[in-house]
């Protein structure tokens, strides 16, 4: 048995709208933000987001999207991938962890 939550989308997009919104979108062809465009994140590689400059740590991590990179990455982005500029701090409540990958997980398809 897993000891992680399951997550709510309904509660991820609220999440998303209030913590993450301000510099990713989820939209297909919208364009970047502060951050990239987040459209079909889950297996694709770190930094390969088109027309976005990632920087050399995110380009050079080799991280290959999913369930549990982005619920490392979004604990702590500067400890997951030191260099990174995001500037998030990171969720450190497993749930809304959860919550949110369950929300990218239908948004960005």
């Amino acid at each position: 048995m897993s000891d992680k939550p399951k997550g709510n989308a309904t509660s991820g997009a609220r999440l998303f709208r209030t913590r993450c919104a301000n510099c990713h979108t989820v939209a297909q062809f919208a364009p970047h933000r502060i951050g990239p465009n987040l459209h079909g994140v889950l297996g694709k590689q770190s930094g390969q987001a088109i027309n976005y400059p990632f920087t050399n740590a995110m380009k050079d991590r080799h991280v290959t999207w999913n369930e549990q990179t982005l619920d490392n990455f979004i604990e702590n982005p500067k400890k997951f991938i030191p260099g990174t500029k995001m500037a998030f701090a990171g969720f450190k409540n497993p749930q809304q962890r959860a919550d949110v990958i369950a929300y990218l997980k239908e948004a960005t398809q």
